[in-house]
């Protein structure tokens, strides 16, 4: 059985124990290999490089993009990539060798983002390529530290590893992202040794591109593909769970099991990605089932989604949601019978590249759910001088998901259990399909809606069912 294993960056951060659990686990000498290992930049590492993602502070790419001294916010950074190696020497990463390795990365990306701006400034070029090469660039210097790292520790473990450095620093090919995956692997005996890759992946169409900071998943899954693996693993610090034990505490919080692509879709719909969706399609299309695992859990079989999958008797899987949206609606006594009104208000969203996550409507009102972005106030200010009536709200999305829930009583327990907290519900909205019930409420009320979503339609029904 040949799997392929994404790492994410706060446990790469923790490599003693993806060691200990992921690697090593129960695994002897016998099934130790036919594994391929996608690692993600250390924790921070990718913020600090480019910007952060969720507060947009800037990183070193910043500097890059207003001329300024670039080269030194490098070399910080470098110190700061210098202490994470130290911490790993406990379980055997040979410190002295992976400070070079990433000294010379660093010093290798000075002198291309040094030549970008020689191509700049001659004024011969449009900016934004090379701006958006530049980026690429510097989100590559973090998978190829975690990467390199990896293979060293494991190597210095008694464990045949292989580096797998996609980033394509040191060559001038032009392949594909595909073609450069395809060479990278086609003539590796995967049972002899566990190939280390990293997340990113140079590509003549820029992985970020089109993917942006989802562009370790998208290397993960076309590695999957690739090399025809029987199972895409994704190792994360928590489980796909119930609902955010943050906000509803672990014992509340209950692991899903199985569910499929779908489920997955929504909840990448509203920002909780098992997996970018971009990164799902093709492991989707070709079949390869997904497993998401705890890694601070080893024992424990994860998640499991995969195409098929309907859950065997109705529930509610997965409560998920966020309070980072805003609800608009267009209100028109003239709209009632028009037809074509709401093309006109989706060419102003699609003008903007807005996509909206719900949206309801009425006989003279339209009402959406947008992400709450800077350039989503842009589309709006335009929107307002076009419509008749536009009321604008911060609000939050609750949703109940699940596999099997196209059966009475699910709405309306769902509502009651908002009511009996007095939430109001502010909008609705559920497809056919019915596989999503999603709640718009009060922004400051969303971990209140979670926790009583997940109380009355997860833990309580886990419980008459004894499976909690």
């Amino acid at each position: 059985m040949l799997t392929v294993e994404k790492i994410g960056g706060t446990s790469m951060s923790q490599f003693g124990e993806c060691l200990n659990n992921i690697i090593k686990g129960n695994h002897t000498e016998e099934n130790m290999y036919n594994r391929i290992f996608v690692v993600s930049a250390y924790n921070n590492v990718t913020n600090w490089l480019l910007e952060h993602k969720k507060t947009g502070e800037a990183g070193v790419y910043a500097k890059f993009l207003n001329n300024e001294a670039y080269e030194v916010a490098l070399d910080e950074l470098c110190g700061k990539l210098l202490d994470i190696n130290k911490t790993f020497a406990a379980i055997g990463l040979d410190v002295k060798e992976a400070d070079l390795f990433i000294q010379f990365r660093i010093e290798q990306a000075k002198i291309y983002l040094s030549s970008m701006y020689k191509v700049l400034a001659s004024g011969y070029v449009e900016n934004s390529s090379l701006y958006l090469a530049a980026r690429e660039i510097l989100a590559s210097l973090g998978e190829a530290q975690s990467a390199w790292n990896s293979v060293n520790i494991l190597n210095n473990n008694g464990i045949n590893a292989t580096f797998i450095d996609l980033c394509g620093f040191n060559d001038n090919e032009y392949l594909t992202i595909d073609e450069r995956i395809h060479k990278a692997f086609q003539e590796i005996d995967f049972s002899r040794t566990l190939c280390v890759a990293t997340g990113y992946t140079k590509g003549t169409e820029g992985i970020m591109r089109a993917f942006d900071r989802g562009y370790s998943e998208v290397t993960f899954s076309k590695i999957a593909v690739d090399v025809k693996a029987d199972e895409a693993v994704i190792h994360k610090e928590y489980h796909l769970s119930s609902a955010d034990p943050k906000i509803v505490g672990i014992e509340k919080s209950i692991p899903v099991g199985k569910t499929n692509y779908i489920i997955a879709d929504q909840l990448a719909d509203v920002g909780m990605e098992a997996i970018h969706p971009k990164a799902a399609k093709p492991l989707e299309l070709a079949g390869v089932k997904i497993r998401i695992k705890n890694t601070f859990e080893p024992e424990h079989p994860g998640t499991i989604i995969s195409n098929d999958y309907v859950s065997p008797e109705p529930k509610i899987e997965i409560v998920s949601g966020t309070d980072k949206v805003i609800a608009f609606e267009i209100h028109d006594p003239l709209m009632v019978g028009e037809v074509g009104y709401d093309l006109r208000i989706m060419e102003i969203l699609k003008s903007y590249n807005v996509s909206y996550i719900l949206k309801s409507t009425n006989a003279n009102s339209i009402t959406m759910v947008v992400w709450d972005k800077p350039y989503v106030h842009e589309m709006l200010k335009d929107l307002k001088g076009k419509v008749y009536q536009l009321t604008v709200k911060p609000v939050a999305i609750v949703c109940a998901m699940g596999t099997n829930i196209a059966h009475p009583g699910f709405l309306y327990k769902g509502a009651k259990a908002l009511c009996d907290r007095n939430i109001n519900i502010e909008c609705f909205g559920q497809s056919l399909k019915q596989v999503n019930m999603q709640f718009v409420i009060a922004r400051e009320r969303y971990a209140d809606a979670v926790s009583a979503l997940n109380d009355v339609l997860c833990f309580e029904a886990s419980k008459k069912n004894g499976k909690n």
